[in-house]
C-alpha cells in the first residue's frame, strides 16, 4: 500500500495538529547462532532530517521518520504499529528534527518504546 498524503505537509520544526496514537512496544529477546541474545522490535525506519524524502520509494512528503515495515508476529504487530506510520515520539525525544542514525540509535536505546505516532488516513483534529 503507498502512502496516502495528508492535505497540509510539515516542515521539520514547525507546529502541526494531528492526532496521536500512543504505541508501547516491548522488545522481545532472540537467541542468535553465536548464543549471545539481542532484543528485537520487529520494524524498520526510513527518514530523518538528514534525508531525501523525493527519493522514497514510499512517496512521503517530508523528512520525518516513517515506519517502512513491519514484520508479522512481531512485538511492533502486536503494539499495533503500522507501515506509513510517522513516528513523532519515542519515550519522550522529539523524532521529528532527528537524523536517521540518530533515530536508529535511540530506538535501539531501549528495552521499551513508548511512542506516539501519526497515521495516514485518520482525520486532522476539528
Amino acid at each position: 500500500m503507498a502512502y496516502q498524503e495528508q492535505s497540509n505537509q510539515q516542515q521539520p520544526g514547525a507546529p502541526f495538529e494531528c492526532l496521536s496514537i500512543p504505541i508501547m512496544l516491548k522488545k522481545v529477546a532472540v537467541q542468535n547462532p553465536d548464543g549471545t541474545t539481542t532484543l528485537k522490535c520487529g520494524f524498520r525506519i526510513g527518514g530523518g532530517i538528514d534525508q531525501d524524502y523525493k527519493k522514497s520509494p514510499h512517496g512521503y512528503k517530508d523528512n520525518g521518520v516513517y515506519v517502512t515495515y513491519v514484520q508479522e508476529n512481531s512485538p511492533a504487530a502486536a503494539a499495533g504499529l503500522q507501515t506509513h506510520d510517522k513516528i513523532l515520539q519515542v519515550n519522550g525525544y522529539d523524532f521529528t528534527m532527528v537524523t536517521h542514525k540518530k533515530a536508529v540509535e535511540y530506538i535501539q536505546k531501549f528495552d521499551v518504546l513508548n511512542m506516539l505516532v501519526t497515521r495516514p488516513g485518520v482525520p486532522p483534529l476539528q
